[in-house]
């Protein structure tokens, strides 16, 4: 689902109620796990965790007038999806999340190249995806961009 807001809390204020649970958990856990150099933004319609441009000027290459996304909560419609840039580019933090995965969960991983998607709010791995956040700093992150844009 898309939403056409201009704030954290007005995105928020828009969901469903268990579906503001589970992204209220999600961000508290970002919140704490996150490199503190990442910025909390709303990106692309999605509550995102991106790298600022005072650290990255040149921002997306796509986009180069915004800043680098990293991490993104989404309440798509039939499910909340968590979009994490870093496991996107770095196979080592891929493998790492699949191995892991079995053992919080009891269900198959629901996963697209940078996607991840719940569909039960009520059966998200919080304490893997903490782990899953600490893996990658900002400095690391940009060293990646750079080298993945070239």
């Amino acid at each position: 689902m898309r939403y056409d807001v201009d704030s954290i809390k007005e995105y928020l204020e828009k969901l469903p109620e268990d579906r503001a649970k589970a992204i209220y958990k999600l961000l508290e856990i970002a919140d704490i796990s996150l490199d503190k150099d990442f910025e909390k933004t709303i990106s692309y319609d999605m509550i995102g965790y991106v790298v600022p441009k005072s650290i990255f000027p040149e921002g997306y290459k796509v986009k180069p007038n915004e800043p680098l996304p990293f991490l993104s909560f989404a309440s798509q419609k039939n499910h909340i999806a968590i979009y994490h840039m870093g496991m996107y580019m770095d196979d080592r933090i891929l493998k790492w999340f699949k191995d892991e995965y079995p053992k919080y969960m009891n269900t198959k991983l629901d996963m697209g190249k940078s996607c991840i998607r719940f569909k039960n709010m009520d059966n998200i791995p919080y304490e893997l995806l903490e782990r899953l956040f600490s893996k990658m700093t900002v400095a690391e992150y940009v060293d990646l961009y750079r080298e993945k844009i070239k």
